[in-house]
């Protein structure tokens, strides 16, 4: 990116929070910060209204806004892979709300652009994996679970417990959202069990913001997730196995807990962190005569055991 390229798109982000941090300018554009203050410098000059105040950081006088500006070709495509992504992994209140944005975003686009994403529409498709049932309840979870975050007020949902197979009720205090495998989860305090909780949004039958106040100050959705792999019982495995074999393992690895892994010839070692030895020895086994548990111990008598089970049962 040039210059003039580079501050410009500066200006735009500027114009996207209250406060911009010099830092943050620094990484998104991979510049040094004596790099960004030359360019913020440069903005003020050309007349920008730039308010700067050390440690805190940049914002624009309140009522300065650049005219509408156009997007690129590249800008407009990424908002249709976004908006085929929003279609099927988000609920009905969101697609809603950015289908109504990209009849926007295209009202803006110049003609060619027009009738390059009407052209290209019909050749991008997200699909589901047939493994995961839709909700029978148009229930706005992720609208619901986020205005409850942005006003603090508390959550009441009805959870459906799967590994107890049990049906609840819970107060929560949301802390945010994030996307895995497939499904939405809701980061939780829950007011019923004192405590941090990962809640699957599919589960969840019934939600409704309350007028309850949140009382203590959470941790934020990044300090939860860098914590809880230390919290659970989690157990290092490593493996190896032939290299042959290796690509048809590439889908799976990541629901088994992978992390790493370096080629050793014509071997693979493979290391994971795994919270359940149980599960993860069942899915060894689907080709266990391909590969050798290097660790733990545990993880072998494990998968000793289901293969005399299968032996006896034959």
């Amino acid at each position: 990116m040039n210059r003039i390229d580079r501050i410009s798109a500066i200006l735009i982000q500027l114009q996207t929070r209250r406060v911009v941090k010099a830092q943050d300018i620094a990484e998104r554009f991979g510049i040094s910060l004596r790099t960004v203050y030359r360019d913020i410098k440069s903005l003020e000059e050309a007349g920008i209204p730039i308010i700067g105040e050390a440690g805190v950081g940049y914002s624009l006088v309140d009522g300065f806004r650049l005219p509408p500006v156009m997007f690129t070709r590249e800008e407009a495509t990424a908002f249709l892979t976004a908006e085929k992504l929003v279609e099927q992994l988000t609920d009905s209140s969101l697609r809603a709300d950015f289908t109504s944005a990209m009849d926007k975003i295209r009202a803006v686009l110049k003609s060619t652009e027009k009738d390059f994403l009407e052209g290209i529409d019909s050749s991008i498709t997200v699909l589901k994996s047939r493994s995961r049932l839709n909700n029978p309840l148009e229930l706005n979870l992720l609208q619901n679970t986020l205005k409850s975050i942005a006003d603090k007020k508390a959550l009441h949902i009805n959870y459906f417990t799967y590994y107890r197979q049990e049906a609840t009720e819970r107060i929560v205090e949301p802390i945010g959202v994030f996307f895995l495998d497939n499904y939405w989860h809701l980061i939780a305090f829950c007011r019923m069990r004192s405590a941090y909780r990962d809640f699957r949004l599919d589960r969840i039958s019934n939600i409704y913001l309350t007028d309850s106040d949140f009382q203590k100050e959470h941790l934020s959705l990044q300090e939860y997730l860098d914590k809880r792999p230390r919290e659970e019982n989690v157990n290092e495995v490593i493996i190896v196995v032939n290299r042959r074999i290796h690509l048809y393992l590439e889908g799976q690895k990541y629901y088994n807990g992978f992390i790493s892994e370096k080629t050793i010839d014509d071997r693979v070692e493979m290391h994971f962190l795994t919270s359940s030895l149980a599960g993860f020895a069942r899915w060894y086994l689907m080709f266990a005569d391909e590969a050798t548990i290097i660790k733990p111990d545990e993880l072998k008598q494990k998968v000793k055991a289901i293969a005399s089970c299968v032996i006896s049962n034959l």
